[in-house]
């Protein structure tokens, strides 16, 4: 959220949680920074796969696929959701 925020103006990102129907709590890291297209997202937790172009933010493309392994091997799970120039949301849970 840091990185992606980084070129917006007024930059707001958030941390919040909610508890879902089986008992399950879900933490979310919500900004209001580049985004990303929905129709790419089945490559965010892909290691080197980036949704945006080198020159405009730093890093190699193993971030999420990092944070994806983690929580998977703790029995958690993870997604994103993203719209471009309107930001991100990444959800996380752990049992």
């Amino acid at each position: 959220a840091w990185k992606y925020t980084g070129q917006t103006a007024s930059a707001v990102i958030s941390f919040s949680h909610t508890t879902l129907d089986d008992g399950t709590v879900e933490f979310c890291v919500r900004d209001n920074g580049a985004g990303f297209d929905m129709a790419y997202a089945s490559q965010l937790f892909e290691p080197f796969k980036r949704l945006h172009a080198h020159h405009e933010f730093e890093g190699s493309g193993v971030g999420l696929a990092t944070v994806h392994r983690v929580i998977e091997r703790h029995g958690g799970r993870v997604r994103g959701e993203g719209s471009v120039g309107r930001g991100a949301a990444f959800y996380f849970s752990l049992p």
